[in-house]
C-alpha cells in the first residue's frame, strides 16, 4: 500500500502528576480527543494514561487540530492557579493510518518524527513542536509564538477559541450561546488573540499544503 500524506500528533499532559482530580481530567482529555475524531474525521489512541496520538488524513489542519485539543483541556481547568495544558509535537509527513485506530499497527517515519518531538519538548517549556520534510525556520518561529500565546490563556479565552475553530461565529452568535454580553466576548477574544492565532493557523495550513504539493 502506498503511503499518503498525514498529520500526527504525539502529545501528553503537563504535569499530571500533580493533577489531583484524575477522573475529571481523563473526561476532559477524552472529550478532546473525541471532539477531534468528530470534527476532523482523526484517528486518535491513548498510552500511559496521560499520553496520546492522534492521526489526521488532512496534514493542512493538524495545527488547527492541535490548537483544539490544547483549548478543549484549558476551558476545563478547575481553577487559575491549575491550568490544565498538553505538550503537542505535530510531524506532517507520508505514513500509513493505523488500523481501526491501533496505533501499535502503524508506520512511517512521520509517527517516529512526532515521538521524537515530543521528546525534545519535555526537555524545556515550550509545548508545541512542528516537525516537517525539510526544516522551516519561519514557520518554527510562528509556532513558538502561538504557543507562546496560548500558554497565557484563561479558561475564558480557551473556551471563546474552543467554539471559534469549531463554529466560526460572530460575537453576537457567540455571546448568545455563552449567555454573555457581546461587549464581554469581544473582551475575551481579544485576551485570547484570537486574530493572531486564526492569522497563524490559516498561514501554517497554506505552507503544509504547499511544502507536501511540491516534487520532493
Amino acid at each position: 500500500m502506498n503511503e499518503t500524506p498525514l498529520g500526527v500528533l504525539t502529545g501528553d499532559i503537563v504535569g499530571s502528576r500533580r493533577i489531583k482530580d484524575h477522573t475529571r481530567l481523563d473526561q476532559a482529555l477524552e472529550s478532546a480527543l473525541g471532539l477531534l475524531e468528530s470534527q476532523y474525521g482523526a484517528y486518535v489512541d491513548r498510552y500511559r494514561g496521560d499520553g496520546f496520538q492522534v492521526a489526521l488524513r488532512s496534514p493542512a489542519q493538524v495545527m488547527t487540530a492541535a490548537v483544539l485539543a490544547r483549548a478543549a483541556l484549558i476551558r476545563h481547568s478547575p481553577s487559575r492557579r491549575e491550568t490544565w495544558d498538553a505538550r503537542i509535537a505535530v510531524a506532517v509527513g507520508p505514513g500509513h493510518l493505523p488500523e481501526a485506530g491501533r496505533f501499535a499497527s502503524a508506520n512511517g517515519e512521520v509517527y517516529v518524527r512526532s515521538g521524537q518531538a515530543l521528546d525534545a519538548l519535555s526537555e524545556g517549556d515550550t509545548r508545541f513542536a512542528l516537525s516537517l520534510l525539510k526544516p522551516d525556520d519561519t514557520l518554527a518561529l510562528l509556532t513558538r509564538f502561538a504557543d507562546a500565546i496560548i500558554q497565557g490563556w484563561t479558561h475564558n479565552a480557551a473556551e471563546v477559541t474552543y467554539w471559534q475553530l469549531q463554529q466560526a461565529e460572530t460575537q453576537k452568535a457567540l455571546a448568545e450561546r455563552l449567555e454573555r454580553a457581546q461587549s464581554t466576548i469581544h473582551q475575551r477574544l481579544h485576551a485570547a488573540r484570537w486574530p493572531l492565532i486564526e492569522e497563524y493557523l490559516t498561514h501554517v495550513g497554506q505552507r503544509i499544503a504547499t511544502i507536501l504539493e511540491a516534487p520532493r
